[in-house]
């Protein structure tokens, strides 16, 4: 068969691959019964309902027919390093590194700081733009994990909360 839409074809696969990696690690939890749902149930299930998908789009990849192939393009490294790095230096700042002496920033300063490097990978930066988006997602973060679901983990740096 002959592949008419690239990007279908790879998409598919790709989530097939995730719902079988998701259908596989439920393994490790109790499945309970539909009535009293276990750990294990919910990934079961959206990792079975992943691979139908990626079934269907790889098929439809294979049959529909598309004006120039869909070929899939140049990797975009510049947004894949500055959101990939963006995640790393938020769970960094987060939690810190205690082996490396690094404090923890928390979560305030993380949000800042994730939005600042993620910003960075896009056509353009407008600083005042990305200062409002970053303090709107630092305020909405602050009400929705601290306030409302009350988790526990640092706000402020460290070197100011004590």
């Amino acid at each position: 068969m002959n592949i008419k839409s690239q990007k279908d074809f790879f998409s598919g696969l790709l989530f097939m691959g995730v719902g079988a990696a998701f259908a596989w690690g439920s393994g490790n939890y109790s499945l309970g019964t539909g009535a009293r749902m276990g750990p294990g149930y919910f990934p079961l299930m959206l990792g079975i309902l992943m691979v139908v998908l990626g079934i269907v789009i790889t098929f439809q990849s294979l049959v529909v027919e598309t004006e120039d192939g869909d070929k899939i393009g140049a990797w975009a490294w510049k947004p894949l390093f500055f959101i990939i790095a963006a995640n790393l230096l938020f769970g960094l700042m987060l939690g810190g590194l205690p082996s490396a002496k690094i404090p923890a920033m928390g979560l305030i300063a993380a949000i800042y700081a994730l939005t600042f490097v993620a910003s960075m990978g896009g056509e353009e930066f407008k600083v005042k733009e990305v200062l409002v988006l970053a303090t709107v997602l630092a305020i909405m973060s602050y009400l929705a994990f601290i306030v409302l679901l009350k988790l526990q983990f640092p706000v402020w740096p460290t070197f100011i909360t004590g």
